[in-house]
């Protein structure tokens, strides 16, 4: 044949799409819910736990030669239940093992996804927890309603512009715990990446000569990783993409009787240890079978857990839906 190698005439020898040895991985998120939770250690098995309650004593005026009224304390109890039976599961056959250049890989990930698939669930439901589609219900708060403790709301449409949060929203946050006699310690707001983006473009905390306490922002934004750089009224911002969403609720708040849809539940709350808001049972943590099936000729993988949640202290929780499509 006369003539040399050319693209048109060695198309054969070309590859025509090239495969990578690396495999793309989906980013993965932080979770945090779980280290501001009251895990209990002392529920060695059935699915229910009762915690009894006490109230507080009560005064009166006495009279001198009167007799004294007695009275008792009330009682009452808090019931907490395992109601959550999570798993993930994945099979590989052994065909599939012999032919595929990747399948050793992808099989070496299942455990990891697998779990990591779990604890976004176990995410999801801690932080659902305070509201009214809490897997558990009972202590959680009632929608359309704004939940008051003491007569102050503690459950409310945020008060920016277009149902976004504004730095007063944190300040009355703060005096709903307060007049709750909640300690003011390790104050904790769980709060949707929208916040951040509102809070960062106010008009007032970007003139920085006028508000100091606010000055970096412009260089710096307000959040780093998970956590605002600055504290807001005394607390901690931690962003997450787990809280409850897609909220459609109307609540009177402070005299005013306000409407909003594609509401997200940012949750305020002190984190101080003795009066964690939300209590969590863990029956089982992530648990892995893994076995070859000879029946299919497959080899598969099964991970489990068992949980639960429940608000335990309602007076210390603020929830504050902010609506998430006006960015």
């Amino acid at each position: 044949m006369a003539g040399g190698m050319t693209t048109s005439n060695s198309s054969l020898l070309i590859r025509q799409e090239i495969w990578s040895n690396q495999l793309k991985e989906i980013l993965m998120d932080e979770l945090e819910a779980q280290r501001w939770v009251d895990w209990l250690t002392e529920f060695p098995d059935g699915d229910t736990f009762t915690i009894p309650s006490v109230s507080q004593a009560t005064t009166q005026t006495i009279s001198e030669d009167q007799a004294v009224k007695y009275q008792a304390l009330d009682t009452g109890e808090f019931q907490f239940q395992i109601t959550e039976y999570i798993g993930s599961a994945h099979y590989v056959t052994k065909k599939a093992l012999q032919d595929s250049f990747y399948m050793d890989r992808v099989m070496a990930s299942f455990v990891e996804k697998e779990r990591r698939a779990i604890m976004e669930v176990l995410e999801t439901s801690i932080l659902k927890t305070p509201g009214p589609t809490a897997d558990q219900t009972g202590t959680s708060q009632t929608a359309d309603d704004p939940n008051q403790v003491n007569s102050l709301d503690h459950r409310y449409i945020a008060t920016g512009t277009n149902d976004t949060i504004a730095p007063e929203d944190f300040a009355y946050a703060k005096l709903a715990l307060k007049k709750a006699n909640v300690p003011l310690n390790n104050l904790i707001a769980i709060v949707d990446p929208t916040v951040a983006y509102h809070l960062e473009t106010l008009t007032n905390l970007v003139n920085v000569s006028n508000n100091p306490r606010w000055e970096g922002i412009i260089e710096s934004g307000l959040t780093t990783g998970m956590r605002f750089v600055r504290n807001i009224f005394g607390f901690d911002v931690f962003e997450s993409n787990y809280l409850e969403s897609g909220l459609s609720e109307t609540i009177t708040h402070q005299g005013s009787s306000n409407s909003g849809t594609n509401l997200a539940q940012n949750l305020l709350f002190s984190a101080d240890p003795t009066v964690l808001p939300i209590m969590g049972a863990m029956r089982q943590m992530p648990e892995v079978d893994a076995e070859f099936n000879k029946d299919f000729q497959r080899e598969e993988f099964v991970t489990t857990a068992r949980w639960g949640s429940k608000l335990f202290r309602p007076e210390n929780m603020v929830c504050v839906l902010s609506d998430t499509s006006n960015v």
